[in-house]
């Protein structure tokens, strides 16, 4: 096989060849190992040494060749990606001698990691028990009774659930990097929104830590109010406690993530204790003191009462009480906030998410049965209220046939106790009340410790990406783990700004609907990116589905509606706000999204079925390849061409390297000079080719250009300036590729400006690039591609003319690209004349009429002087007199030199062409029809011709000739 390397093999055969990596003769050794070596080592000390260094081994083809390593693929954020040698260098060099790529580097001491356990199970479920399930649950169960809790948190962790095979899936397909759901969202769906969804989910992880934070300070207020003290009054001691409470949260979130997790541990294990106290204190016999605020033990008669809803007050309803509840659901993305800071979190993810949302959910479920088959919804803890000591007044309701009269407070609605009164149920039901203060602080504090961390998490990798200005002060990290530490102090603020509400049910709807939104993107992120079939879709979590992750998107918006309509329609405007400001700033990044493997199957199947339309003259674009070379070289070429086909039809700059260096092909260039298209917003693709002449790389860019029925049919390139200066040979070659055009069925323009095209010299006498060489290869330098140079296409045209010269019928080209112009918003108060040339008695009606459809001015043009002095004088140099040769020798000459110009010639196109040379009216533009070169029309006459039709203009002209096939239609047919 040509390239494996002849090889030196021991007398051993038991083990397999080893292949070292030194040069003998341009190819690597074989050898087989020593017979005292051992099983697989290679007897090359170098590879030896860059084995135990590097971990690389290197393939048998060629020294500097390395076989198949999984860290040539790894794209991940903040890691440094090994590369490995390009087809250049594989090319060029000769071969390499081992090399000792530096001393070992000291490992620093790396970030702190958490396995799935305690990075992702403990922290989701400390996050889900929160201060609903001690201050809400008993309370949302009175008002919606055991069977429509249920269903209530059936619904909840439906989408949990939903949102979380989603999540898996999308966290298993690639390393996820620090910033959690906004990271995934925004490297699945793009910067879009991926954008604003990180602001909001940053905001709703910042008001998840308030909400806490609130709930907290609701029980250290109760428990001063059971002593009759307070600081100013229930509502301020509230706001009070909390601002204090977040205060000291904040410090231990800055002292890192390690004593913060160390934090959540202790939580967890009080929470459990907490819990067993809690079902322990189910089972104890009543006192006659819990009996008196309504518990009385496991008993039917309260289970039944209890299964069905009491609804009460203004928050009584259905969706009221899902909007307070569902807040203590949405801590099911704590772990995949702090993704940077687990060891695996591929795997962490899934395993530690569902197994949260299991145990979660089954203790909610356990919870809310047991209290509403234990506590009568209202009591009023006063002892006396027996029916022993009430025994003349009338007993009615659930608590007469356990010895206790409620009636009282029942009708009057001032019951204190119960069920549907009292936020402490759980800790009145449980065998030692100061284990469940103790459980609410530990749920209270590590969900809003938590969410504390999150949101500075989310907002740190939000700045780092600059997609929006004036953020990227908060996104600096500090120590080993990059703490974000000014995003902590900003959650800390907005946080402090919703405790000052102090009030628990006002804050928990507006947490709902952000999270919801969140969760929507997250499940319709899952669903685009699998409907898209990109190759990069791989997740290694099977258990999703598409389908399922768009019922959880669309379940989730519906919910936001339900829930709260006017802050569903806040959140909605915020995201609208933030789309639109991005998708206007398109920011330069790309993290191959859904939404771009989507653009390309609908490119790729639109084209497709265009393919198998015919044409039809009412669809016709002039779909234009312009011969820009380097587009930055000419960009007035490029701007007027882009004002008639932006956003309209196809334009392709086509670049022609006729020299030997091929830099300019390099994808380097190519992206630079895109790069250099995109910021001047033009609407074009590039297409740099090697030939070696115009008229070769024209034919090969009109033949390999397009795509189906995206393809060019006209042809714009530059009036050459120096058509009297340039060796014949290139004129000859500029005037056969106008040929090579018409006979290729496309029409030809040809734009000349008073002062040319070309700003070489101007952009190198200001210093904007280095040399020549890089202009003609495609080097821009940054300088070059921010400074962009201004042309008269990119002003406002005001109220002026376009003058229309159509002196040949070529079927419509020249009337088409001047109307295109005018229905631009920089070219509309512009006015069109057509000049027509001929008599007024003898001009067709019919042409007056077609051309006054488009809303043109018709005129005539009946003067015809002859040919001008000037004319002459261009010609004079290529002159080839027929008295001062014999006719034979006349014909050789021609045949030898084509360009030269005989009497004959002259006479030919005096006769047949000279009507168009008297032409030289101009407005804001000119257009003017291009003569067809005739087979023995030399080059240099037919150039002198162009010349003389143009000369003399102060404003761009243009000739233009369409492919004698019909463009316009001035019928409905």
């Amino acid at each position: 096989v040509c390239g494996l390397p002849q090889g030196r093999f021991s007398a051993s055969e038991e083990a397999p060849p080893q292949y070292s990596a030194y040069q003998q003769g341009g190819l690597p050794d074989v050898r087989f190992p020593r017979a005292d070596a051992p099983m697989g080592h290679a007897s090359n000390e170098c590879e030896r040494r860059d084995s135990k260094q590097e971990g690389v081994r290197v393939s048998i083809y060629r020294t500097l060749d390395a076989v198949p390593h999984l860290e040539y693929y790894d794209n991940a954020a903040g890691r440094t990606r090994r590369s490995r040698p390009s087809l250049e260098v594989l090319q060029t060099s000769e071969g390499s001698t081992c090399k000792d790529e530096g001393a070992k580097k000291k490992k620093a001491a790396g970030p702190v990691r958490f396995g799935w356990v305690t990075g992702v199970m403990i922290r989701c479920m400390l996050n889900i028990w929160g201060v609903i399930l001690f201050l809400r649950l008993p309370w949302i169960t009175s008002q919606a009774g055991i069977l429509l809790t249920w269903l209530i948190i059936c619904i909840s962790v439906t989408v949990t659930s939903v949102t979380a095979l989603s999540v898996s899936a999308i966290a298993t397909n690639g390393r996820v990097s620090s910033g959690g759901t906004y990271f995934m969202i925004s490297r699945t769906l793009g910067p879009e929104l991926g954008g604003p969804i990180g602001l909001v989910f940053a905001f709703a992880n910042a008001l998840a830590s308030a909400l806490n934070t609130v709930g907290f300070a609701e029980t250290i207020r109760d428990l001063l109010l059971e002593y009759n003290l307070y600081i100013v009054d229930p509502l301020n001691d509230v706001r009070i406690i909390g601002v204090i409470t977040i205060t000291v949260l904040l410090l231990i979130s800055l002292a890192g993530m390690e004593w913060e997790s160390k934090a959540q541990i202790l939580f967890f294990i009080v929470l459990l204790v907490s819990f067993i106290n809690y079902f322990v204190g189910t089972v104890m016999p009543p006192t006659q003191e819990k009996q008196s605020t309504g518990f009385f033990s496991y008993r039917s008669e309260i289970l039944l009462n209890n299964l069905f809803p009491d609804w009460r007050g203004p928050e009584g309803g259905f969706f009221q009480l899902f909007a307070i509840f569902f807040p203590s659901a949405t801590g099911i993305l704590s772990g995949v906030n702090i993704c940077g800071d687990l060891k695996e979190p591929e795997t962490a993810i899934p395993k530690g998410t569902l197994m949260a949302i299991f145990y979660t959910t089954l203790s909610y479920l356990l919870i809310s049965a047991t209290v509403g088959a234990c506590v009568v919804r209202d009591a009023t803890g006063n002892i006396n209220d027996t029916l022993l000591s009430n025994s003349s007044e009338l007993c009615e309701g659930l608590g007469c046939s356990f010895g206790w009269n409620f009636t009282r407070c029942e009708d009057k609605g001032s019951c204190s106790f119960g069920l549907a009164n009292n936020y402490q149920v759980i800790n009145m039901v449980s065998g030692f009340g100061p284990l469940i203060y103790a459980g609410i602080f530990a749920a209270t504090l590590s969900s809003a410790l938590g969410f504390m961390v999150s949101a500075p998490k989310i907002f740190q990798c939000l700045c780092r990406d600059n997609i929006y200005p004036y953020i990227g002060f908060f996104g600096k990290g500090y120590g080993k783990n990059s703490e974000p530490l000014r995003a902590y102090i900003l959650a800390y603020l907005i946080a402090v700004c919703f405790i000052l509400i102090g009030q628990l049910n006002v804050i928990a709807p507006l947490i709902s609907n952000f999270f919801l939104c969140s969760y929507a993107l997250i499940n319709f992120s899952c669903f685009h990116v699998s409907i898209t079939n990109s190759p990069g879709w791989r997740p290694a979590f099977k258990y999703y589905s598409r389908w399922t992750s768009l019922f959880g998107a669309i379940i989730s918006v519906v919910l936001m509606f339900l829930l709260t309509w006017w802050a569903a329609l806040i959140s909605f405007g915020l995201i609208i706000f933030l789309f639109g400001y991005l998708a206007y700033k398109k920011p330069q990044v790309n993290w191959g999204s859904s939404v771009q493997a989507s653009t390309y199957n609908m490119a790729l199947s639109y084209s497709v079925s265009l393919s198998g339309v015919e044409d039809h003259i009412k669809n016709f674009r002039p779909q234009c390849l312009v011969l820009t070379g380097p587009p930055h070289l000419r960009p007035a070429l490029v701007d007027f061409v882009s004002s008639f086909t932006k956003n309209i039809s196809l334009m392709i700059c086509g670049n022609i390297l006729m020299s030997d260096d091929k830099s300019g092909l390099s994808q380097r260039t190519t992206a630079s000079l895109v790069k250099w298209l995109n910021q001047r917003k033009v609407r074009s693709f590039f297409a740099p080719i090697s030939a070696k002449g115009l008229r070769e790389g024209t034919c090969n860019l009109m033949q390999a250009s397009g795509l189906g029925k995206l393809k060019p049919n006209t042809l714009f390139m530059g009036f050459k300036m120096n058509w009297q200066q340039c060796s014949p040979h290139m004129l000859e070659d500029y005037i056969n590729t106008i040929n090579d055009t018409f006979d290729s069925n496309y029409g030809v323009c040809i734009l000349r400006m008073m002062d040319g095209l070309d700003i070489t010299e101007e952009m190198l006498s200001e210093g904007r690039t280095i040399s020549h060489r890089q202009f003609f290869s495609g080097h821009i330098s940054e300088k070059t591609q921010s400074d962009q140079i201004k042309t008269i296409f990119q002003n406002k045209q005001g109220k002026k003319t376009i003058d229309v010269y159509w002196i040949s019928d070529d079927g419509g080209l020249t009337l088409l690209v001047p109307y295109l112009l005018t229905r631009r918003k920089r070219w509309n108060r512009c006015k069109v004349r057509v000049f027509i040339v001929g008599e007024q008695q003898t001009m067709e009606k019919d042409r007056q009429e077609s051309v006054k459809r488009l809303g043109f001015i018709v005129m005539t043009d009946s003067d015809r002087p002859p040919i001008s002095k000037k004319f002459e004088e261009n010609i004079a140099p290529f002159r080839l007199r027929d008295e001062d040769h014999e006719q034979g020798t006349i014909h050789e000459l021609k045949r030898l030199s084509p360009w030269k110009v005989s009497d004959k010639d002259l006479d030919a196109l005096s006769r047949r062409e000279a009507r168009p040379l008297c032409l030289k009216r101009s407005g804001l533009c000119s257009f003017r029809s291009l003569p067809v070169p005739q087979s023995d029309c030399p080059s240099s006459l037919y150039m002198a011709w162009l010349d003389a039709l143009t000369r003399g203009l102060y404003c761009p002209a243009l000739l233009i000739r369409g492919n004698q096939q019909n463009v316009l239609t001035f019928y409905c047919q």
